[in-house]
């Protein structure tokens, strides 16, 4: 049966324990430069800001560079990424906070107030007028995100584009970067501080966040309960193939997925609630002190 592309370092993996996850480090070149260019840009537009005397506040650098850009390499390339293709509880984990916890910090982090802030006046112009288009109010469409973020796991591993994702390094670097894509579409409107379309309000965020609470659970509790393995073919033949004798049962593995899918969709959900609500209190307060200054220069011209 053929392995994994390039993926002769699968021979001879010693057994996975939590360990393996901070010391099994591996670089993947693609994703390593992606997290290198987008890293660099980032912290070139904050040096951009400092420079010419310019605050940014230090908590949205800490978000996207730390909470979701080194998130995104620890989830890619520390052990996560190299026992992703041998245990399907590996990959559930890496599946949670690609498509989840990365997002959110992204877009705490504000990349786009930053851009608009420092690019020069023709590419700033020209991300100005892809905010105004059609194209992104199409992407950033509240029921079309909700859509795309619940339907996507569902054809990942109901399909055959899971299996795919095991024997083919492109397809697993494009489902790696697919995972932070649709995540973003889905939580950037709702959480994030960039003025980006598709913006709804606070009570509408909190339902968009509520309803994919039992789309996680039902999808984890038909992975656990179904007799039919994930990409069975490929973890049923990897004790001979790859020599890794030391493989839980397929099925026992596939049980802990599923549980791993559906406990921590709930708990990360709630944070994202808690992000939410800690939003729509500060911008209440805010609106609350416009309000008031309003009314003081009201009273005073009538004074």
């Amino acid at each position: 049966m053929p392995i994994l592309d390039g993926a002769a370092e699968l021979a001879g993996l010693p057994p996975f324990d939590l360990g393996r996850v901070f010391t099994g480090w591996g670089i993947d070149p693609f994703l390593f430069v992606l997290l290198v260019w987008v890293t660099g840009l980032y912290l070139l537009g904050v040096w951009t800001l400092r420079r010419r005397g310019d605050a940014w506040p230090l908590g949205r650098t800490v978000s996207f560079v730390v909470g979701g850009m080194c998130l995104f390499g620890f989830a890619t390339m520390s052990g996560l990424g190299r026992y992703d293709t041998v245990l399907l509880s590996v990959h559930m984990v890496q599946h949670m906070l690609l498509a989840m916890l990365v997002p959110l910090f992204l877009a705490l982090g504000a990349p786009v107030t930053l851009a608009l802030r420092t690019l020069p006046a023709r590419p700033r112009g020209w991300l100005l007028a892809l905010l105004h288009s059609r194209l992104a109010m199409v992407l950033t469409f509240a029921p079309l995100t909700l859509a795309l973020f619940v339907a996507s796991p569902w054809a990942l591993y109901f399909t055959g584009w899971y299996d795919a994702s095991l024997r083919s390094d492109y397809v697993h670097e494009m489902m790696h970067v697919h995972l932070v894509l649709v995540g973003a579409l889905f939580f950037w409107p709702m959480v994030g501080i960039d003025p980006v379309p598709g913006r709804i309000a606070y009570p509408f965020r909190l339902l968009m966040v509520f309803l994919t609470l039992p789309f996680h659970a039902f999808l984890g509790v038909t992975i656990m309960g179904q007799t039919e393995l994930i990409a069975g073919d490929w973890y049923r033949a990897l004790p001979e193939t790859a020599g890794l004798a030391w493989l839980p049962d397929p099925a026992a593995d596939q049980h802990l997925a599923g549980g791993i899918l559906w406990g921590s969709g709930d708990i990360i959900g709630l944070v994202f609630l808690a992000v939410l609500f800690t939003q729509w209190v500060r911008a209440s307060m805010k609106e609350a002190a416009r309000e008031d200054r309003r009314l003081d220069r009201l009273e005073r011209s009538g004074g």
